[in-house]
């Protein structure tokens, strides 16, 4: 076992300690409802998307009402998320490509979600995990990078790059697991600026690389 295995096998065992129970903090009731939520997660907070998602989950229902949506009207509801005309022509026009390509069922394949308008990787990686418990690959965000990079896993900023890297050496049964987990504790502990590495329990196994001694 390599050294950056083996540094990962730790931080999950640590991890599991911290958050046996992480999950997606996205609110959603359906797995259409979890898909457009992602796409609006995009440069945008969680708590900032269950928000807006508690209006626009009222307003719309089923794909044929996000199909037929009024453009302007979606775009009012999703406005703080940011991107909005861009977000709102994505979900949109993936409501109808579900519902007339797919028979109303969001995919659970990689290519066919790649191939919906908005949906990238993470986006993907994030639906087949939560909805499907299909572990294709790592969820790889703004969290992921920066403690995937602190925990000397990788030396890449390209999130494919990164989720190649991590998948490498994450065992592929771990993935939903490591995803959930690595963001939650990027939100909570490890954060941006000023991450609390005096009390974090993960410290003996990290480098904290880019992070100054304290």
């Amino acid at each position: 076992m390599s050294v950056k295995a083996e540094r990962a096998k730790k931080l999950i065992k640590g991890l599991r300690k911290l958050y046996p129970d992480a999950h997606c903090e996205l609110d959603y009731g359906s797995s259409h409802e979890l898909l457009f939520a992602v796409i609006l997660s995009a440069q945008c907070t969680d708590v900032r998307v269950n928000a807006t998602t508690r209006t626009l989950f009222k307003r719309y229902k089923t794909l044929d009402d996000y199909a037929k949506a009024a453009p302007s009207e979606l775009e009012a509801i999703i406005h703080s998320c940011g991107f909005y005309r861009m977000k709102a022509k994505a979900i949109i026009e993936t409501a109808a490509a579900v519902r007339d390509l797919h028979g109303g069922k969001v995919p659970d394949t990689m290519e066919a979600l790649l191939a919906l308008r908005g949906v990238a990787r993470k986006t993907a990686n994030v639906v087949l995990g939560e909805v499907y418990g299909k572990p294709e690959g790592v969820v790889v965000d703004t969290h992921m990078k920066r403690l995937a990079y602190r925990f000397g896993l990788t030396d890449e900023e390209d999130p494919v790059k990164v989720e190649r890297d991590l998948a490498d050496i994450v065992p592929r049964k771990g993935w939903v697991f490591w995803s959930h987990s690595v963001i939650w504790h990027g939100r909570r502990v490890c954060k941006a600026a000023n991450p609390q590495c005096a009390s974090c329990s993960l410290r003996p196994d990290c480098p904290q690389r880019g992070v100054d001694s304290e």
